[in-house]
């Protein structure tokens, strides 16, 4: 079983069912339960391979460091770690797991638009390799923070670069109207302010543009912006974000890191030295990730829509209800039977706007059978909530044959545990 928005690993057994690292998923949804998030390993390994295979090919001096937002759980940053990544962190809860996950400080970039003087203060004191600046409000709490604790900080200042990503308008991050970054016209103010400061050091800048990008073009626009200002104040560093796209749906196109890479360094090679440093988070992850339900009610209007309803929802993915986000099934037992039926995947959630796909095409699938959602490893369990009281589900790690829990499966005693009575 081959789909361009399947684990690299995913298969058929002799049952007939969906496997992904070697493992049943129906037997998976026996020993574990649904909802259940599974992440493939080789999937995860393979993405990080070939990010700093092909970017240290065309520009040795590339750094690649993983964007936890996209999901931060400690077995999945050891694993990260191992091949060599560094992280983006963006709150203190991030940066406390990348350290439990044994991440080297030195190779974590600290984001976040309004950082607190606590987090500042954790971050100093656990020696992260740079502060990425987005105004001077954080500059001022930076600078004391670093003389309270009498700890130096480099920092890359983040920039508002003005282009627009073709991407949703919520995953927009690099247009003139957003709350991130320095506007190019007031970067000179804020660059003239941290040279004044003792313990803080710039070292480059930084961009974000947006996220579940396919056109390369943006991204080398943002390159030659990103060198100008390099050029310009005499820096060292420039930091690319992340952004490139995932294929959600198996008509969807795998956008290729080599020309990726190519295309985007073509832009420093020759005119610079600087460190090139990237931060991919989807691309690294979101392929990597099914989630498994099981169906529950089937609700059939005549002449209007069928629907499927699942034991999850929009507490474990809400993208759906956010932005309308696309997403492909699969049921578990015979996934490559023909997709004659139109339905849309429900949730049980207290909302109408709980889908996971709207008029999606499917096998027949009846109550009681599960169905695998593809490319779920980026921004689902991250995004997850308890909504109407329900535990957020477990995720395992499946490699060669096995399974290893990466996340209990949260109790009710769980929910209730912080309650104050």
């Amino acid at each position: 079983m081959k789909a361009v928005n399947l684990p690299v690993s995913a298969g058929m057994n002799e049952r007939n069912n969906l496997t992904v690292g070697g493992c049943d998923l129906a037997g998976l949804a026996k020993e574990f339960g649904t909802p259940l998030y599974i992440m493939d390993e080789r999937t995860v390994r393979e993405r990080c391979r070939e990010y700093v295979k092909c970017f240290r090919a065309n520009y040795p001096n590339t750094e690649v460091v993983f964007a936890c937002k996209a999901l931060c759980v400690t077995g999945i940053l050891e694993i990260i770690a191992s091949e060599g990544l560094g992280f983006d962190v963006s709150s203190g809860g991030e940066l406390y797991t990348a350290l439990r996950a044994k991440a080297d400080p030195k190779k974590l970039y600290f984001h976040g638009n309004n950082k607190s003087p606590g987090e500042i203060r954790a971050g100093l004191s656990a020696g992260v390799g740079r502060f990425v600046v987005d105004n001077i409000y954080e500059l001022k709490n930076l600078d004391a923070a670093t003389r309270e604790l009498g700890l130096r900080a480099e920092v890359l200042v983040r920039v508002n670069p003005g282009i627009e990503a073709h991407t949703h308008e919520f995953v927009q991050t690099g247009k003139v109207d957003s709350k991130f970054g320095v506007p190019l016209d007031q970067l000179a103010v804020l660059v003239k302010e941290v040279k004044k400061l003792e313990l803080v050091s710039l070292k480059g800048f930084h961009a974000h543009i947006g996220s579940q990008i396919f056109d390369f073009a943006p991204f080398a626009a943002e390159a030659k912006l990103l060198l100008e200002l390099t050029q310009e104040y005499g820096t060292a560093e420039i930091d690319l974000g992340g952004g490139l796209g995932i294929p959600y749906l198996a008509s969807d196109q795998l956008p290729p890191i080599e020309e990726f890479a190519r295309q985007v360094t073509a832009v420093l090679k020759g005119k610079t030295e600087a460190k090139l440093v990237l931060e991919p988070g989807r691309s690294i992850v979101g392929q990597a990730g099914v989630t498994l339900y099981a169906v529950g009610a089937v609700r059939e209007i005549p002449g209007v829509r069928k629907y499927l309803i699942v034991d999850g929802g929009m507490s474990d993915n809400p993208r759906y209800v956010l932005y309308g986000a696309q997403y492909e099934a699969y049921p578990v037992s015979h996934p490559d039977a023909p997709r004659d039926e139109t339905v849309t995947i429900a949730g049980r959630f207290c909302e109408s706007g709980d889908l996971i796909i709207k008029d999606g095409k499917l096998p027949a699938v009846k109550a009681g059978e599960l169905i695998a959602v593809a490319a779920t490893g980026a921004y689902n369990y991250s995004m997850a909530s308890n909504y109407n009281r329900v535990p957020r589900p477990a995720m395992v790690v499946v490699s060669r044959g096995r399974a290893e829990l990466a996340v209990k499966r949260e109790s009710y005693e769980d929910l209730v545990s912080n309650d104050a009575i």
